[in-house]
């Protein structure tokens, strides 16, 4: 298979509607930043599809926002690698491929599982509570069959973990690896069971790590994440 073959989203991903936090509530952001979630939030939903073609006048009616916030949010979404600038002609949403997945889970196995471990030594009981907080929102998400809302969940749940490691670097690697996986994430998060699927794998991590049991919280984060492995061979 070709490494950038667009995708189309399955029937139960285009039917999900919403994240978590949606950047539709203006609440004091600056433009820019309302742009930037809004075309964010579209492209990882895959409202707007890989390989889709975009200019400034479109973005702007469907952001309900100006020139100057659209274009930059554009440039800053480039760097990401969710656009690609064309010259002279506008945007395209990135292509997404098999190889460039792979990679990123890669990449997550060796630093997640490090990270793990030292939440599992680090965590304090409000760590704890943060990450189970999160953890609990995922009962709303699986009731509603949420897709977008469950991708939140995940990147919240990790993100909390990270934090709890103490290793402020590490956790900004995180943060970057689990927003390059969000639209891989919504992909394979359609399977009609993987909500369930993963909500039990995060239940057995935040157990290893509320026992501070390092090993066991490294065995929980490796079977998450090829499961996850699992999904996006299947989805793409």
């Amino acid at each position: 298979m070709p490494n950038d073959t667009p995708l189309e989203p399955s029937h139960s991903a285009t039917a999900t509607t919403g994240l978590v936090n949606s950047p539709a509530i203006a609440d004091g952001r600056s433009l820019t930043q309302r742009a930037y979630e809004a075309i964010k939030h579209d492209i990882i939903t895959l409202r707007l599809r890989p390989g889709e073609t975009l200019n400034e006048a479109q973005l702007m009616q469907s952001t309900g926002l100006g020139r100057t916030p659209v274009h930059q949010a554009m440039h800053r979404l480039a760097l990401e690698g969710l656009l690609v600038i064309l010259p002279r002609k506008g945007a395209m949403v990135a292509p997404v491929s098999l190889n460039d997945a792979l990679e990123i889970i890669d990449v997550r196995m060796i630093n997640e599982t490090y990270c793990v471990e030292l939440a599992a030594r680090a965590a304090t009981p409000d760590d704890l509570a943060a990450i189970e907080a999160v953890l609990a929102r995922s009962r709303e998400a699986i009731a509603t069959r949420n897709v977008a809302a469950m991708m939140c969940i995940d990147r919240d749940f990790h993100l909390a973990i990270s934090r709890a490691s103490r290793n402020q670097t590490l956790a900004e690697l995180l943060r970057g690896l689990h927003e390059r996986s969000l639209r891989f994430w919504f992909l394979a998060l359609s399977t009609p069971s993987h909500l369930e699927d993963v909500y039990e794998e995060h239940l057995e991590l935040f157990e290893a790590l509320a026992a501070h049991d390092a090993e066991r919280a490294r065995r929980a984060i490796t079977r998450h994440i090829e499961e996850f492995r699992t999904h996006i061979l299947k989805a793409i």
